[in-house]
């Protein structure tokens, strides 16, 4: 079986992680597998440094190959924010109802048409000679009026995905990983573990 570190302490990331990878042939550690692993300052300006930094550092702490995730949300009629500012779009400690009051309070009295918006993720998997990989994945949508549903994290109650009226968060779990931004990054990256690794 193969050992891999899934470089997060998001435990809503962990979980999705595990079901996405769990016909691979993997045993998953999270970064809380690890007592005393560091901190990584997300400081680059794209989803692709953010994730190479937490890959590396993590996997030469642990000795693992390491996969990190970078994902985020980007709005159109914000420009693209709050893209990789999305964890702590309301402030360094902002908690996920946080982020979304902002958000919804900058879209106030935008119409439903012009609420497009795309998450967007990206995955490194960071290997111990040093080599790594990247895997990206993204799904559009747009901004609901109002929060609504219980399920996921983040965003998800106020990501509509195109065709469909429901949020991100009414979703079932299974059914929201078969469409997701993180679902598609994971479906590329699983096809490279199965025929690479």
């Amino acid at each position: 079986m193969k050992e891999i570190l899934f470089a997060s302490r998001n435990e809503g990331k962990i979980q999705e992680a595990r079901a996405l990878l769990r016909d691979c042939g993997i045993k998953l550690y999270s970064i809380d597998d690890f007592p005393g692993a560091p901190e990584v300052d997300e400081n680059g300006t794209t989803f692709y440094e953010n994730a190479l930094k937490k890959a590396e550092t993590l996997s030469k702490y642990t000795g693992l190959p390491a996969i990190a995730d970078d994902s985020g949300l980007e709005v159109n009629h914000l420009e693209g924010r709050p893209g990789v500012h999305s964890s702590r779009y309301a402030g360094e400690n902002a908690t996920d109802a946080d982020n979304i009051s902002l958000l919804l309070k900058e879209l106030e009295g935008v119409p439903s048409e012009k609420r497009g918006a795309a998450f967007r993720c990206v995955l490194v998997l960071y290997k111990i000679d040093g080599s790594h990989r990247c895997f990206e994945g993204s799904f559009e949508g747009t901004i609901a009026l109002k929060a609504s549903g219980t399920g996921g994290f983040g965003y998800d109650p106020v990501f509509l995905p195109a065709d469909d009226g429901r949020t991100l968060a009414e979703l079932a779990p299974e059914e929201k990983n078969r469409i997701s931004h993180r679902g598609r990054a994971f479906e590329k990256l699983k096809q490279y573990i199965n025929n690479e690794l």
